[in-house]
């Protein structure tokens, strides 16, 4: 018999208990009273085009960064002394940026500054280079890939009283016409969702990837890695939270992930985040009036779309199997999976939505570039009372129900 769990109003689970948030329902109650810009709807804020006064042309600023990712860089140095992992962390800060724009309809030319706050006795000289020369190099990257990314400079600052560590955040600035935007009016009933996996190794990229992303990591963290790390580094974590809740899992980093093919759990953990650049870059260049909405499934999970378009019912019912990593959380945590699919991407990270007619074509996109692609789900019109988008998904023989105003 299937099973039905309702979200809650009070966001709840091993998450939250950690201070952390999946819906950032505080940040939403402050922010959503505010000037939503020109295109209400867009995944991110666009402005008038203040910086060149044309009339035709908008302008977005992004914020974002690795979260508590950086930590697990840290403890991969202090345990390895080998500071190049904060490469991928420095692409991480990156993508979350850039993908995110991708929403927006954001494709070329995009300028980057970068913040790194740190606590300069515990992450010094070596690493910080090591850190500052990833986020050159994956511009570099992303310029060979046909994206115009560039360096605007950035600040290091010194703040040992902030962090214990280390933060690594990140701010983009684009310039672009106001026809280009991908507004997210045109979501409705009858499409149908491609997902996009997070998963495999896509042609661009070097390593095989878990599929991790940059969203909840610490819960991932703490749900796979054992006391010795709380007993170690007790830096890394904060003191208020639970005994219990703090470095519980039954791992190490270089222990193998079960499943993975060879992958360790630490390689699992740090694997960069997988920018869609090149895949929605070739899909909007082609066809961008095909495009209905784009989602990027980072804060939220799967439960992400529930902000855009109105009165409508988001049902996926064929979700990609869920990759080793998430698998691992889950067992080693007995977290449920209905809060699995609030917190992480399971599998898919970013979301196309389109005609039943045009999935193909989007699915072929993504395989070219190495990137598994499905038809996870389809919109329809919302039952609900209120008239208020829900999300229902059919998952490890559940229905899982989310909205955002239960």
């Amino acid at each position: 018999m299937k099973k039905v769990l309702k979200k809650t109003a009070k966001e709840t689970g091993r998450y939250a208990a950690r201070g952390a948030s999946a819906t950032k329902a505080d940040v939403h109650a402050a922010v959503d009273k505010l000037d939503r810009g020109l295109f209400p709807m867009a995944f991110c804020k666009v402005t008038p085009d203040y910086l060149t006064g044309e009339a035709k042309k908008c302008n977005i600023i992004h914020a974002d960064g690795s979260g508590t990712k950086s930590l697990l860089a840290y403890l991969h140095w202090r345990e390895t002394g080998d500071a190049r992992v904060f490469r991928g962390i420095a692409q991480d800060s990156l993508v979350m940026n850039l993908d995110d724009l991708l929403c927006a309809g954001v494709t070329s030319p995009v300028v980057f500054s970068s913040t790194i706050n740190r606590n300069s006795r515990r992450f010094p000289a070596e690493p910080l280079a090591e850190l500052i020369a990833g986020h050159e190099n994956f511009l570099a990257k992303l310029r060979k890939l046909g994206l115009e990314a560039i360096s605007g400079g950035g600040e290091t600052a010194d703040v040992a009283d902030l962090t214990g560590t280390l933060t690594v955040d990140s701010c983009a600035v684009v310039v672009m016409p106001r026809k280009e935007v991908i507004t997210h009016e045109k979501m409705r009933p009858g499409l149908v969702i491609v997902g996009l996996a997070s998963f495999g190794q896509a042609k661009y990229e070097t390593a095989p990837n878990s599929g991790i992303g940059s969203n909840g990591l610490t819960s991932a963290r703490h749900d796979l890695l054992s006391s010795y790390y709380r007993k170690k580094y007790p830096e890394t974590f904060d003191a208020q939270i639970k005994k219990s809740l703090v470095y519980s899992g039954p791992y190490r980093l270089e222990d193998k992930l079960p499943e993975a093919k060879g992958m360790t759990v630490g390689q699992a953990l740090l694997s960069p985040t997988r920018t869609y650049a090149p895949v929605i870059a070739q899909l909007l260049k082609k066809n961008r009036a095909a495009i209905a909405g784009l989602v990027h499934c980072s804060g939220g999970g799967q439960t992400k779309c529930l902000r855009f378009g109105r009165g409508l019912h988001f049902v996926k019912d064929n979700l990609f199997t869920p990759p080793p990593i998430f698998r691992a959380i889950q067992e080693a945590s007995g977290t449920t999976a209905h809060e699995m699919h609030r917190v992480f991407n399971m599998g898919h990270r970013m979301e196309v939505f389109c005609r039943p007619a045009d999935a193909a074509w989007v699915i072929a996109t993504g395989k070219a570039f190495g990137i598994a692609a499905q038809v996870v789900g389809h919109v329809g019109t919302s039952t609900r009372k209120n008239g208020s988008n829900h999300v229902t998904l059919k998952a490890d023989a559940q229905t899982l129900e989310y909205a955002l105003s239960d």
